[in-house]
């Protein structure tokens, strides 16, 4: 078994909406930043034990499937790294 890091990143489907990053986006405007548009997401760093980096993917997509993202308004990405 090999020491992997997965990393999922949440975030709701481009329609949904999305107030804190709306706000956010509206004070950073005030700021004098000039943005087209601004998404917030959620990022989950998850340590496990696999065989391989596609094992270990296929694990931390199920948890994403299962319980991290809502698919229906969530998109979500899954990057694995041997730690």
């Amino acid at each position: 078994m090999t020491a992997y890091t997965a990393t999922v990143t949440v975030r709701l489907k481009h329609g949904v909406l999305d107030p804190e990053a709306e706000t956010t986006q509206r004070a950073l405007e005030r700021l004098g930043f000039d943005l087209d548009d601004l998404r917030s997401a959620d990022r989950f760093e998850i340590d496990l034990d696999a065989e391989s980096a596609d094992e270990a993917a296929d694990r931390a997509d199920e948890m994403a499937e299962r319980l991290l993202a809502n698919p229906t308004i969530h998109d979500y990405d899954v990057d694995v790294v041997e730690a």
